[in-house]
């Protein structure tokens, strides 16, 4: 299929003003000026002209499929049978994709059902995005989602843990570093879980099968241990201690030096993180943000869909953040495409309009990159090279 846009987005903040994209099967074929491309190739195939942007479909980095996003997701998810469950995580995966997220990372489910749903999605026997999955996050006992099954204690357990997950075909392990407000019986979120020697051994294991590691950390000291762990990617990051906020710049230049993405893993609906923290508290974790952005952190775009008042269809609302702290448009659409995708391991395969590279597509009226409200006009979503309507079947 050959798509025509008014403007294709080829590089960071960088337009092909009337290009085209050649599709063959689920990879893109060629980009180029639209007489160009057109001059390569036979009447015989399809064309979609389009008046908008294409641009990368885009990646949703923290996700939990197994969550209803709901004022009480864990009881739902307790009170669900597998077959129940995975029925609604199937929806799910569509609402993602219908909103033009071809590519989630999901850390942490029940019962390998994130990993069973990625490998309908990608046998395309079930419509959604591409799935990277953790499987079950490695947690203490009582921990921080003790109740999705991956309750360890000690080094060996912890090993045990990662290679089961590996073993699964987990993309990345997910170590639960700190506590969590969704977990009401467990540590507090500024409290660490794990020793040094476990978190070490956790990062041992999984980069010694070639994959990366993604860290949930509120609390200062967790942040910290995790780096010194070596983990790939910290979700939140949210610096908490016992009395407040504790802003570490030293260990926010050990995160820049060895090369650690953080994920805000940020609320759709962040505008109301006033009324639940008052307004100076939630300044003040705003601005952490600016100053890890402006430190030079690489940040990565995550709605933690799933938990409470974060539904999946909200990337795109939830971008509208980082415009609230300044960053310029093209800086975010980055963090939601090429940048998430070097993040989760596919920097080569995703993330990019690239010959070579998979035919994940979003298109959409308007201009992003002078108004990045344009996003929320999407058209059509291409996976793999298949078309979707957002309240349609693929094609």
């Amino acid at each position: 299929m050959l798509i025509t846009g008014e403007r294709v987005l080829v590089d960071s903040g960088t337009y092909l003003e009337g290009g085209a994209v050649l599709i063959q099967g689920e990879s893109i074929a060629a980009v180029g000026p639209r007489e160009e491309i057109e001059e390569r190739i036979g009447d015989d195939v399809p064309r979609f002209e389009f008046g908008g942007t294409v641009l990368p479909g885009l990646i949703d980095a923290h996700v939990h499929l197994a969550f209803d996003g709901g004022p009480d997701p864990v009881s739902t998810l307790q009170d669900s049978t597998d077959d129940a469950l995975f029925e609604n995580m199937r929806r799910r995966g569509e609402q993602l994709l219908h909103s033009g997220v071809t590519t989630v990372r999901d850390l942490g489910d029940r019962n390998g059902l994130a990993l069973r749903l990625a490998s309908e999605i990608s046998d395309r026997r079930t419509a959604g995005p591409r799935i990277v999955s953790a499987g079950t996050p490695v947690t203490t006992i009582g921990g921080h989602c003790h109740f999705l099954g991956g309750e360890v204690s000690g080094e060996a357990e912890t090993r045990d843990l990662v290679r089961r997950n590996l073993a699964a075909g987990a993309g990345v392990i997910k170590a639960m570093v700190t506590g969590g407000g969704l977990t009401k019986d467990g540590p507090k979120s500024h409290q660490s879980q794990f020793t040094a020697e476990e978190l070490t051994a956790l990062v041992e294991e999984a980069h010694a099968a070639g994959v990366p590691v993604a860290a949930h950390a509120h609390g200062a000291d967790g942040i910290a241990a995790a780096v010194e762990a070596g983990v790939d990617t910290i979700e939140h990051c949210t610096w908490m201690s016992s009395d407040g906020l504790d802003f570490r710049p030293g260990v926010v230049q050990q995160i820049i030096a060895k090369d650690i993405t953080v994920c805000p893993a940020v609320s759709p609906h962040w505008q109301m993180l006033p009324r639940f923290f008052g307004e100076e508290r939630a300044r003040a974790m705003f601005d952490l943000v600016r100053q890890m952005a402006d430190a030079g952190v690489r940040l990565i775009a995550g709605t933690d869909a799933g938990v409470q008042r974060a539904g999946f269809d909200g990337l795109i609302p939830a971008l509208s953040f980082y415009s609230h702290l300044g960053l310029p448009n093209a800086s975010i659409i980055d963090m939601a495409t090429s940048q998430a995708a070097d993040a989760l391991g596919l920097g080569d395969v995703t993330g990019k309009v690239a010959p070579g590279y998979r035919a994940d597509l979003l298109l959409v009226d308007g201009d992003p990159l002078a108004d990045l409200s344009a996003l929320n006009g999407v058209r059509t979503v291409f996976a793999s090279g298949l078309r979707y309507e957002p309240s349609g079947p693929g094609q």
